[in-house]
């Protein structure tokens, strides 16, 4: 049972439904929500293809989360000694096996949904071995791999209609996982607080994007504004303290508030192009993600 728990641990499971909600934002951004409710729609066809994108994106996720251990296994060994592989709970070679199975698994599932979201899932695999494998080389680069790779999971979630809509979208997970990246760069020894100036104004930038489609699609209404408000709250305030304070602690606090406002990120676009039931559904997966987050580490 240690064993199996040391696997998971691994994978991050509290941030797998990050994933998850990326598809379902993505599906609703294809407008493959609109006009039904959360019961109505799981009697459509693409109820499936839904399920299967989801089923590839936490496979994906999990895949690059397993070998970007593998990749910095030396590193992790002096700075972070705690974790699966350095404690010698999972051998290297077994985690390297184990990444690359979930990884081929992902895109067989996007596959099985469609041509275009398993060319969008291959896609997204080469970017995240290429970014496991030069994480640490580019200041500037590195960050904006992974941001890339969200950006490819949401355009996962739209490909479920078969073609690609609001292709756009694309460059908000971008900017903003751009910003988590930089502010984790701090997570071992403090913040370097122009980093975090810098994604500061990124998160400005995609909130004010992601309020802007609300109110284009749903009119000045409350719901939109309160999920956008509620998803600035829970990112700004632990960067500002992280800001103010600047240790290792205070950094790690607001990247796991910006890996878990992922979700409510993706729940204000679900909201923006659909009802408030989808809404309601991705932030289940927010609260999914908080209770796994009390059990594995989000970093």
């Amino acid at each position: 049972m240690a064993n199996l728990t040391a696997y998971a641990r691994l994978a991050r499971p509290a941030n797998l439904p990050t994933a998850a909600a990326d598809i379902l934002a993505g599906a609703a951004a294809a407008g493959l929500f609109a006009g039904l409710t959360p019961a109505q729609f799981l009697a459509t066809p693409a109820a499936r293809t839904v399920g299967l994108l989801i089923l590839a994106s936490v496979c994906l996720y999990a895949a690059g989360v397993i070998l970007n251990d593998v990749f910095d296994h030396e590193t992790d060994a002096v700075e972070r000694p705690e974790r699966p592989i350095p404690s010698g709970q999972v051998p290297l070679m077994h985690a390297a096996v184990f990444g690359c199975l979930l990884l081929n698994l992902g895109v067989v599932f996007a596959f099985t949904a469609g041509w275009l979201s398993g060319m969008i899932a291959f896609l997204l695999a080469g970017c995240i071995v290429l970014y496991d494998a030069t994480s640490d080389a580019h200041a500037f680069w590195s960050p904006l791999t992974m941001g890339a790779c969200r950006g490819f999971n949401l355009l996962l979630g739209i490909s479920a209609a078969g073609a690609i809509t609001n292709g756009w979208l694309f460059l908000l997970p971008l900017a903003y996982i751009f910003a988590i990246t930089l502010i984790s760069r701090g997570e071992v020894h403090g913040g370097d607080r122009s980093h975090i100036k810098l994604a500061g104004g990124l998160y400005g930038l995609v909130i004010a994007a992601v309020l802007l489609i609300g109110v284009a699609h749903q009119g000045f209404v409350i719901m939109p504004v309160l999920y956008v408000a509620s998803f600035a709250w829970m990112v700004l305030k632990p960067l500002h303290a992280a800001y103010e304070h600047g240790t290792a602690e205070y950094v790690k606090r607001a990247v796991i508030a910006g890996v878990q406002g992922l979700v409510l990120l993706d729940a204000s676009l679900t909201v923006g192009f659909a009802s408030q039931g989808f809404g309601v559904c991705v932030l289940f997966l927010l609260a999914l993600s908080g209770i796994l987050s009390r059990v594995f580490a989000v970093s």
